[in-house]
């Protein structure tokens, strides 16, 4: 039986998988696994404040979440999991770092039915984006797409990856998915803008993500509809949200200026919020 080594540069030192903790580059997954051959599995990812893991529940409510949505038998119960992470960060020392949980798809007998997936959890070292993207904001390229099962946070990033491409040579850091006129996310982030000091959210082909979640909690005025790709060209401000960002402004998309461009005052005052409400949470 042939066997895929996994050794990536980011990983701490020790994961787990096959049911133990091991050393990361011993980790190991089949070839005709549903997540290479098909793409199909599931994952997630938080981040950890010093050794403390960062809103954990939800994610593991999404994580459990997804695993029944996509028929992926997930044998461990979520005291386990949080064992497991518990012992991980223990393990590798992880401080401000990240804990990467990842089911794939299983060895169908069919090579197309889900099966009994393997699980991993990685820690990896972890780069928050630079200041200057903070005070300066990011461009975002427009990118006519829905994602598949946007509520499941799947391992299929194909067309982003392949589309990734392309970014950096046109200065951007990430595209905005439409259809139809409508806006819905961006390829690993929530999207949001204001008008008149109002926060608004798309409401559809969404992942609904942990730190949008905290965003609408926090934020107070927000409404959360339907979002023309129009009223992105004539938005006061703009920010995307996410884990690893956290919130960054979006000042430009593809060649248009997003209201004067530079991050607005609410998108500055909800970013002040949610590194308090961190702090809070750890305290």
């Amino acid at each position: 039986m042939l066997i895929l080594n996994i050794n990536l540069l980011s990983m701490k030192p020790f994961c787990f998988a096959d049911g133990a903790i091991i050393p990361t580059e011993s980790a190991t997954i089949h070839p005709m696994d549903l997540g290479l051959i098909r793409g199909f599995g599931i994952f997630d990812f938080f981040r950890t404040s010093g050794s403390t893991p960062l809103f954990l529940e939800h994610y593991l409510d999404r994580f459990i979440a997804s695993a029944e949505k996509t028929h992926i038998p997930l044998p461990y119960t979520r005291e386990q999991l949080r064992q497991i992470i518990a012992e991980l960060i223990e393990k590798n020392d992880l401080h401000d770092g990240g804990l990467r949980m990842v089911l794939s798809g299983g060895i169908s007998e069919n090579h197309f039915s889900p099966a009994e997936g393997k699980l991993f959890i990685f820690a990896e070292a972890l780069t928050l984006p630079s200041e200057e993207k903070y005070t300066e904001g990011i461009k975002l390229l427009t990118l006519e797409y829905v994602r598949p099962i946007a509520d499941i946070k799947t391992t299929n990033y194909t067309l982003p990856v392949w589309h990734s491409v392309n970014w950096k040579r046109l200065g951007a850091e990430d595209v905005l998915y439409h259809w139809n006129g409508w806006v819905s996310e961006s390829s690993r982030s929530n999207f949001f803008i204001v008008k008149n000091r109002v926060l608004h959210t798309p409401d559809q082909h969404i992942l609904m993500g942990i730190t949008r979640k905290k965003i609408l909690e926090i934020a107070g005025n927000v409404v959360i509809r339907p979002i023309s790709l129009e009223e992105v060209w004539e938005a006061d401000e703009a920010f995307i949200s996410s884990t690893t960002k956290i919130l960054l402004p979006v000042t430009r998309l593809d060649d248009r200026i997003i209201g004067d461009g530079t991050p607005g005052p609410v998108t500055q005052g909800i970013l002040e919020k949610f590194r308090k409400l961190e702090m809070e949470t750890v305290a």
